[in-house]
């Protein structure tokens, strides 16, 4: 995963509960899993801060693929996919989507 398949994912998903904009307010963090090993991490921004939308930059070294010329993560393993937490548990964009039909 790089920076142009999140921004395909977003165009895929545009209009449903299953981008940030979307379900944000429904309490869903943008964050990312490993398909591997399980492990969750919430999306954040370089300096560390959690973002209110999906960056691969903050994701842990470990996860990366290529750098940029910053230094900060440009790709990301083929097991990590995109999705969001809520109440601890992490949703991918499709069970976001299902879970805001049911509020």
């Amino acid at each position: 995963m790089d920076r142009q398949s999140l921004l395909d994912q977003n165009a895929n998903f545009n209009g449903t509960m299953g981008v940030s904009l979307k379900n944000s307010n429904s309490g869903f963090i943008p964050a990312f899993r490993d398909e591997g090993t399980g492990r969750v991490e919430l999306a954040r921004f370089r300096n560390g801060d959690v973002a209110p939308m999906h960056l691969i930059a903050g994701l842990p070294a470990d996860w990366a693929t290529a750098f940029d010329e910053d230094g900060d993560v440009s790709s990301v393993k083929t097991t990590i996919i995109a999705g969001f937490v809520r109440d601890e548990e992490f949703f991918t964009r499709d069970e976001a989507c299902d879970a805001c039909r049911d509020l």
